[in-house]
């Protein structure tokens, strides 16, 4: 009767630590997800800024093109000016 009741606390205690250690677990799992979730949002936060700031980088270059066709243009019609003052 002892080695029964004894068995019977001993599984009781067994069981009270898998509780323990599930709850631990669970825990554990709840944290591993959010930082998870929060590891996305950043890099997807860091992934957005770079593509604005290459797309911010390309418009300035764009513009700079722009600008530099225009300033050939002009230089190339000043000497037309400059000929067509002697006709």
């Amino acid at each position: 009767m002892v080695d029964l009741e004894e068995s019977i606390a001993n599984v009781n205690q067994a069981l009270g630590n898998l509780g323990s250690q599930a709850k631990q677990i669970e825990a554990h799992t709840t944290f591993v997800d959010k930082l998870t979730d929060t590891l996305e949002a950043g890099v997807g936060n860091l992934v957005d800024a770079d593509l604005a700031k290459e797309s911010a980088r390309l418009q300035a270059l764009q513009v700079q093109q722009q600008l530099g066709i225009q300033a050939l243009s002009i230089a190339n019609q000043a000497p037309q000016v400059i000929l067509s003052l002697f006709k």
